[in-house]
């Protein structure tokens, strides 16, 4: 076996299994960047769902974004009637999964422009971005 076959094996074969794993990690929800979901707030063309749960959405959250914790039985009422709007889910940050229940319960009903704001809270305080607090 040449050399060449060896360092493939040992190299770029790991390179590309792990570019793979990444991808899978990113998940299947298109990301939304903090400007591009400030755009859509003020063009009010957004739904968002936040998946932190009631206390933390109670102490800050994205403005009109709904607590997906507190929401779940009612979410169906809660979301617009077009299948087609924005619904954008967020939590904590880059490395929080929270998110995935609301965006599955968003997909669930129907909606198929489902985002995720993988910045989070996080990178929406980070940005100095406005934000609401209590109910």
């Amino acid at each position: 076996m040449s050399i060449v076959i060896k360092t493939m094996k040992r190299f770029i074969l790991p390179a590309i299994a792990a570019l793979l794993a990444v991808n899978v990690y990113a998940g299947q929800y298109p990301e939304i960047t903090v400007p591009e979901l400030k755009a859509a707030i003020s063009a009010k063309q957004v739904v968002l769902l936040d998946a932190n749960g009631t206390d933390k959405w109670a102490k800050g959250h994205i403005p009109s974004a709904i607590d997906f914790t507190g929401a779940k039985d009612k979410l169906a009422n809660l979301l617009p009637k077009d299948k087609g709007a924005l619904v954008v889910a967020y939590c904590g940050g880059p490395r929080c999964r929270a998110y995935e229940g609301a965006a599955k319960a968003a997909e669930k009903l129907g909606y198929t422009n489902v985002k995720h704001l993988t910045a989070g809270i996080s990178g929406w305080q980070a940005a100095g971005e406005k934000m609401d607090s209590g109910n």
